[in-house]
């Protein structure tokens, strides 16, 4: 199975440091989602793993989140995309709990969700906590630079091997190429 897995606020869609909580909030970032759908058509099943701390900050509820993640598959499929599974960690730093990037929990639970091993599967964040809760479970890291991400690569930090791009679209481009000359 080929799989890959992305972070959602900052690199499919714009983030705000007031948390995205409504669905009128969530708007794609240009060429995220056609992005998405050339993953898609390349044999990709396409998984987000988000915090989404909002929730236990009680700045929206879980019927709020439902309805932003209906209008990000919506918004997928008009462009030909799919989204395969949301993975999200509703809680705050503070809970100290073991889903919430930078930890890897929910990559752990994709894990045994999909049946597969992890290891050398695409993560793509914005963030450094993003990336090294792929990294722990064998994950390459890309890094774009909407969202928090060129923030993220003044801080440094970076996972070995890290590629860090402009955007999902120039990540999924440059990808897509040298994935047609790896052998499968």
């Amino acid at each position: 199975m080929k799989l890959i897995i992305l972070d959602r606020d900052g690199v499919i869609n714009h983030d705000s440091p007031d948390f995205i909580k409504s669905p009128a909030e969530w708007i794609p970032i240009p060429g995220s989602l056609e992005a998405i759908a050339r993953l898609n058509q390349a044999g990709y099943r396409v998984v987000i793993a988000s915090n989404q701390s909002g929730i236990a900050r009680e700045l929206f509820d879980i019927t709020t989140l439902n309805a932003i993640h209906q209008k990000l598959h919506n918004s997928a499929h008009l462009v030909g995309a799919d989204i395969d599974a949301i993975f999200f960690c509703p809680h705050a730093a503070s809970d100290n709990c073991d889903c919430r990037k930078p930890k890897a929990g929910m990559f752990e639970e994709i894990s045994k969700r999909f049946k597969v091993s992890l290891k050398g599967v695409p993560t793509v964040g914005d963030s450094l906590r993003d990336l090294q809760a792929g990294f722990i479970m064998g994950c390459v890291p890309y890094l774009v630079l909407t969202g928090k991400g060129e923030t993220t690569q003044q801080t440094g930090g970076l996972p070995p091997g890290t590629q860090v791009f402009p955007d999902l679209a120039a990540m999924v481009n440059a990808f897509l190429k040298t994935a047609v000359q790896r052998p499968e």
